[in-house]
Formats: structure tokens, sequence, C-alpha cells
């Protein structure tokens, strides 16, 4: 069946106006991190009359972004894999077991999602609290640990609930086939049902560091001068004499590589994931 010319130029159209939204910002984002300072502040011009690469130099001495980079680092990747694991088995559970309660747990997982950020923001700050001034040490306020678990708060309902999709499209009767063959519960798990479902554990494994590689809301709050992440270190590059454009836009190109490069690596298991893991 062949598109209609007016459906073509209707999609060329709204193509071109999502392009220029998208490429306009990055343009500006790299023309101006490879500015003096001083021509960033001036006339804005589309193209750069001088050119440099020094703020890409000097980011790194101006505030300590490389600790900000290592903590960023650290705590996306372990939240990632917590998110991952939990949500195997607990999506495995719901998809194949019937028990009570599992409909109540399902709902629940789900309904958290519905929810914005800032009212889970006091009483996990509450309770880190109170868990600390019981222990009599620092373990989950303003530490690393704690905001492992504060993005698994929202990252891991939403993991579960996708890995359960997943795992419904995936046919039992290859569960059967491995009992058959002796193959125990988690032998099942691991050696049948979870390599064919590769593209919804990556998509959900991409979707847990995307989450929290660019959250701000907890990490404001959650972190002090050591624990810090980037999405919070960035702000260092304003100070109150003066703003650095320049190493603003070039520490913004430099954090995104690590995120612009997994998503074009498992681009195609994301979206395989997440369809598939949307229907049942």
């Amino acid at each position: 069946m062949r598109e209609p010319l007016s459906f073509k130029v209707f999609r060329v159209v709204v193509l071109a106006v999502l392009s220029v939204f998208v490429l306009v910002p990055m343009w500006v984002l790299f023309t101006s991190s490879v500015k003096p300072l001083g021509d960033v502040q001036g006339k804005f011009e589309w193209w750069p009359s001088h050119v440099t690469f020094q703020p890409f130099k000097d980011i790194w001495s101006t505030v300590p972004l490389g600790r900000y980079f290592a903590n960023s680092l650290i705590v996306c990747s372990i939240s990632m894999v917590l998110s991952v694991v939990v949500a195997i088995f607990a999506g495995y559970a719901v998809s194949r077991w019937t028990f009570r309660g599992r409909n109540v747990f399902t709902t629940t997982i789900l309904s958290t999602q519905m929810f914005p950020g800032i009212l889970f923001l006091l009483p996990l700050f509450l309770i880190f609290v109170n868990i600390d001034k019981v222990l009599g040490f620092t373990l989950l306020y303003q530490t690393r640990v704690g905001l492992i678990i504060t993005y698994l708060t929202f990252s891991l309902p939403f993991a579960i609930w996708m890995l359960a999709g997943y795992f419904d499209g995936i046919p039992r009767e290859l569960d059967e086939a491995a009992r058959v063959d002796g193959a125990s519960t988690l032998g099942t798990l691991l050696r049948v049902v979870l390599p064919a479902a590769r593209p919804g554990v990556i998509a959900v494994a991409v979707y847990s560091f995307m989450t929290s590689w660019g959250e701000v809301l907890f990490a404001s709050q959650m972190t002090n001068p050591q624990t810090q992440t980037l999405s919070i270190g960035l702000q260092s590059y304003s100070t109150q004499i003066n703003v650095y454009w320049n190493q603003v836009m070039a520490a913004s190109l430099v954090v995104s590589v690590p995120v612009v490069i997994a998503f074009l690596l498992l681009q195609r298991y994301l979206v395989a994931g997440l369809t598939a893991g949307a229907v049942k």
C-alpha cells in the first residue's frame, strides 16, 4: 500500500521541524564551548570568530569535575546493576507465579510512577537522618549509599513492571522444557529465560542509568560537596563574580558522552525491549 503524497510531505515537515528543535541547541552548545569567555558573553554569533579548545582543558581545574564524574559513574552504575538484578527476579516471579497479593503488588509498583519525586524527598530525608542517628554514624544521608537507595526507589518499580511484561511474552513452554531436562527454577531463569529476555534487560539497564545520570532533585538535597554528582556539580561553574559559560557548555558535552555512546551502541536492544515489554 503506497503512502499518499500529502502524508509524505507532512512527515518530512514534521521531521524537519523536530530536527531544528534538536540540532539548533546542540549547535549553540558546541560553538559556545569553543569560544573564549568574552565572545560568549558578548554579541551572539552563529559561527565563532575565535576558536579555542582551552575550555575543555579548564573544566577539570575550575571545579573538581573528575570527582563529580566519578561520583555519578559509581552511583549510577551500582543503582543500575541493583535495579536490573532485583527486577529480573521480581519480574520473573510476577510473570510465572500466581500468589496472594500479586495484583496488589503490580498495581502498587506501577502507581508509584504517578507521583512526583518531590513527594518522596522529605520522607526519604527523615528516614535517612533518623537511621543515621540510631546508628551513630553517617551511612545514608549525603552519602553515595543513600543516593543509590534513593535512585532505586523510582527506577526499580518501572524496571519490575517492564520486565514482568517482557517475561510474559516468552513462552512458558521454554520453562517446562528446561525443567524436564532437570534444570532448577534458578537454572531455568538464568540459562533459558534470561538469554531470551536480553533486549528487555538491556532496556531496563539503559533506562535506570539514564534516569540516574541526569537526576537533579534528590542529588541536590542528598549530597554534600564530596558526594555531589555531575548534575549538581555543573552549577559550580557559576560563581558570585562570573559565570563561565564556555566551560559550562564544554562540561555539558563531556558529561553527555557516556550516555550518548551507550544509547548508540544499545539502541536496537532498547527499542526492542521497550516495545516488547509494553505489550502483553
